[in-house]
């Protein structure tokens, strides 16, 4: 009896093997039609805007400031407020998210405490962006009577919606680091400081800056939190401090799609996008070339 179980149990593992088989070959398909349906729709819809945008991204539209005329609409302001808003961000982010981070990877010992912290932390990195505009909102505005739609402001509210990100990028990185070298390190008499400073930072430092400049590219193409901080939509002159008033590529771009004449929503709003996409993928170039350079050094 039992051996005539066993076999009923292996034709039933054997009968059941190919079926998981199939299931698992129709969903990679299922997944890569999905993939490639995405990805021509994402294509054909970057044609539309490259050839709407023919004729209008010149050099007197990335020199000049926002008018009322088509002819004469520039991008200028917003390009150098996006600009200054990311190199006033990233220290912040950076300087909070990988000290975080190594205190949550190096120092803290694992507890109940500590979990809640890591769950927190990922929850926050999926909460919809307005909600940090309203975080912002509350806390620099009115809790530090800071005045609305000014750089700071806006530099300090994309810091916050970013760290989560940087946090957690962070972690990753530093838990892949060989624990040996860090054995090593202590062998040789360093202190934990040293071996972290020394040692796994500078391992950790190539998906440190990918996880960095992909959530910067991130914080240049949201417009939701700007809204809910007062940024102006069009601003003609560049700020000059951190308490100016200034505007982003994004908000420069949402104000044009709501002008009534075609030649906004047609020919200067599609060049303002085929900007902002310049941008964004050079960044995202910037991401994987210092990636691989630092790899090839620590290799």
């Amino acid at each position: 009896m039992t051996g005539a179980a066993d076999n009923t149990s292996a034709r039933s593992k054997l009968s059941i093997e190919p079926t998981a088989r199939v299931l698992d070959w129709a969903l990679l398909l299922i997944c890569l039609l999905a993939s490639g349906i995405g990805v021509a729709a994402l294509f054909t819809l970057l044609v539309y805007v490259a050839i709407d945008a023919v004729g209008w991204l010149d050099w007197q539209f990335l020199t000049s400031s926002s008018s009322r005329f088509a002819e004469q609409a520039g991008i200028l302001p917003a390009l150098i407020g996006s600009v200054l808003m990311a190199a006033m961000l990233i220290p912040m982010a950076l300087v909070l998210g990988i000290g975080a981070a190594v205190y949550l990877t190096e120092y803290a010992r694992p507890s109940r405490a500590t979990r809640l912290i890591n769950i927190n932390i990922a929850n926050l990195a999926g909460v919809p962006s307005v909600v940090w505009g309203l975080l912002g909102l509350g806390l620099f505005v009115s809790l530090l009577g800071l005045e609305m739609g000014t750089l700071l402001v806006g530099s300090m509210t994309m810091a916050l919606l970013i760290l989560p990100v940087i946090i957690i990028s962070s972690q990753e990185a530093i838990r892949a680091v060989p624990d040996s070298l860090r054995q090593a390190a202590y062998g040789m008499g360093a202190t934990k400081w040293q071996t972290i400073r020394r040692v796994v930072l500078p391992q950790a430092l190539p998906g440190i800056l990918t996880g960095t400049i992909l959530s910067l590219a991130r914080a240049l193409g949201e417009t939701a939190p700007l809204i809910m901080l007062g940024v102006p939509t069009a601003v003609y002159f560049t700020p000059e401090s951190p308490m100016d008033q200034f505007t982003t590529m994004t908000m420069q771009i949402f104000s044009w799609s709501d002008y009534p004449q075609r030649e906004f929503q047609y020919g200067v709003c599609a060049a303002g996008v085929v900007t902002l996409l310049v941008v964004l993928l050079s960044l995202n170039a910037l991401a994987i070339y210092l990636r691989n350079k630092f790899q090839v050094r620590n290799d």
